[in-house]
């Protein structure tokens, strides 16, 4: 029999680390007619996607687009296309997403260095500059904010420690961006990729990314049109060619050029739904944005503390819109998150490797970042913690949330 029901999700209230709830706005823009790829309306919203992610990663580059696919496509299109075979590539690893761009970079065949901070730290410019000297990376890739240990690390040093270096500086701030500062030019990053299902308030599916003039130049020196669309003005490039056709940003950026040299057809309803979270954000202000933000991270922060949750990691550099909390020895985690799941229909997460099953990870991101949905989870958690068996104090959480927002 043909299984003819027609879909429904349940109603979920996502305060974990990612995905969170899609604004209601971004969810009508998606709902919109599709059209054709070259009509002039497409190429314009495509003009002014690109134009709205500018102010977002506040710099003045050029080659500022999206990549059709999740958070992840953005990064294996920027590693894939800056890193030749045989290329040093230095990867600062602080929690899960490190590692997955050192696995990117050894699928690209470069020759990957690491350095390691625990889980919970951050790495300091020294540091990084150490290593940067020790290895002659061509490319530093590192992530600024790691929803696995919660942690936000400083970059505002790394860029010109690069540019001395004649590095090229990679950033994955796809847990981070418009909840943390990140301002590409004044840091001097040269290539940046994000995703939408965080702080920008989308679902995954778009990655938009933002490229200096040095990082172009770089790549195309690799440029390769394939034969079904080239011509006698399109010479190739010098090899080793980048690996993908995909994920071969100088191809791409053609696509998004003022020759609109067919590469895919683009993801009409994701531009829709990326332009649409660039627009609310702006609307709003990037710096509002990340202050509001840091308000409602913070006020989550107290809540816990208040019911005598141990916070995870150093606190000093945690990202404004996510927390680490220890789950108490006397309580069975995996419980406490099914039961506000299911009883509350609120999500938070565990996290990965070192820590699964020892901490939980809370999230205030995008659309959720509010009041209303700090309070509701906090009052849960107490909740769900008493009836699990927890020994620490209870009632205390929304109050030490309510009282900090009111004492701002």
């Amino acid at each position: 029999m043909t299984d003819k029901q027609t879909l429904n999700p349940p109603q979920r209230l996502l305060m974990g680390p990612g995905p969170i709830n899609a604004d209601p706005r971004v969810l009508r823009a998606m709902s919109a007619q599709l059209i054709g790829q070259y009509d002039p309306a497409m190429t314009g919203f495509m003009n002014e996607t690109m134009a709205r992610y500018r102010q977002i990663f506040k710099t003045n580059n050029e080659w500022t687009f999206l990549i059709d696919g999740t958070s992840r496509a953005g990064i294996e299109s920027a590693l894939l296309s800056m890193l030749r075979p045989g290329d040093k590539v230095l990867v600062p690893i602080m929690g899960r997403f490190g590692h997955l761009l050192a696995e990117i970079a050894t699928r690209a065949q470069a020759d990957v260095h690491t350095i390691e901070v625990a889980w919970g730290e951050v790495f300091q410019p020294e540091q990084i500059e150490a290593a940067i000297k020790r290895v002659q990376p061509r490319v530093l890739a590192m992530v600024q904010g790691d929803t696995s240990t919660t942690m936000n690390q400083p970059l505002g040093d790394i860029g010109a420690i690069c540019q001395q270096h004649d590095v090229l500086f990679y950033c994955d701030a796809t847990a981070s961006i418009v909840g943390n500062d990140l301002p590409a030019d004044e840091w001097q990053v040269d290539a940046l990729t994000v995703g939408l299902q965080k702080c920008l308030g989308g679902p995954s599916g778009s990655a938009p990314i933002t490229l200096s003039d040095k990082c172009v130049d770089w790549i195309r020196q690799r440029k390769k049109v394939e034969a079904g669309i080239r011509t006698a003005d399109h010479q190739d490039g010098i090899e080793p060619f980048i690996r993908s056709n995909y994920f071969d940003l100088g191809m791409i950026m053609d696509y998004w050029g003022e020759e609109r040299l067919n590469h895919h057809t683009e993801a009409t309803s994701m531009l829709y739904c990326a332009s649409e979270c660039a627009r609310i954000v702006l609307e709003e202000g990037v710096d509002e944005c990340v202050a509001r933000h840091k308000l409602h991270g913070d006020a989550m922060l107290a809540g816990v503390q208040a019911l005598g949750l141990k916070v995870f990691g150093d606190i000093n550099h945690k990202m404004n819109n996510v927390v680490g909390v220890y789950i108490p020895s006397e309580v069975n985690g995996d419980q406490v998150r099914n039961q506000m799941l299911n009883d509350f229909g609120i999500e938070i997460g565990t996290s990965f490797g070192p820590l699964h099953g020892k901490i939980w990870r809370i999230g205030t991101m995008g659309y959720n970042a509010r009041k209303d949905t700090v309070l509701q989870t906090l009052s849960c958690l107490d909740a769900c913690l008493q009836a699990n068996g927890y020994k620490g104090p209870s009632g205390e959480a929304t109050l030490a949330a309510l009282a900090y927002y009111h004492g701002q």
